[in-house]
């Protein structure tokens, strides 16, 4: 018997992953995997640690948060950008996405949690959050995403994402629109 590698796909422009993860204290860990192959095979692997680091946080706010299952999405955008969502069954959005400001709380030195979705927003380019009510199947929770991207040094003037780029999720789905206001800032 032959074993013949699979030929390389064509580069498709449009592709998107979804991981449905149990609730599981490993699943951050595996949601970093399959997040560092995917962008390994589509040209985008320059954005993996930062990705990585994105996904890591989301994932285990759901983990720590929720009592239930999640789910990463990983959808390219317009060139070398990615937005990476986070859906899980609590609905209670989080600071700092629930008020649309990345000013940290207070959290004591000593404290084990409290700064990773600050982290996110820090280093995301954009980020928010949709409530998502209860569906058919009694799958109601929450979307957390983020956008990343190569440096805007290298990418050209006309296609650079800026801070001031929000997206909203669209209803009872994990697609995106566009919307007017503005992504907040974090210093």
């Amino acid at each position: 018997m032959v074993t013949v590698p699979p030929s390389k796909p064509a580069e498709s422009p449009s592709w998107s992953y979804a991981l449905h993860l149990p609730y599981d204290p490993r699943a951050a860990r595996i949601a970093r995997r399959t997040l560092r192959t995917v962008l390994d095979e589509h040209g985008m692997a320059e954005l993996a640690d930062s990705a990585e680091l994105l996904t890591s946080e989301l994932v285990t706010n759901a983990y720590q948060h929720s009592n239930g299952p999640a789910a990463l999405r990983m959808s390219p955008l317009d060139g070398q950008r990615l937005r990476l969502s986070v859906w899980d069954t609590n609905p209670h959005i989080p600071p700092p996405f629930d008020r649309g400001s990345c000013r940290p709380v207070a959290v004591p030195a000593v404290a084990e949690s409290g700064r990773g979705l600050f982290l996110v927003c820090h280093y995301a380019q954009a980020w928010g959050s949709w409530p998502l009510g209860d569906d058919l199947f009694g799958q109601g929770g929450k979307l957390l995403w983020c956008e990343l991207g190569i440096p805007v040094t290298s990418v050209p003037n006309e296609t650079a994402p800026t801070r001031d780029t929000q997206m909203r999720a669209a209803p009872n789905s994990l697609s995106f629109t566009p919307a007017p206001a503005p992504a907040p800032e974090c210093s």
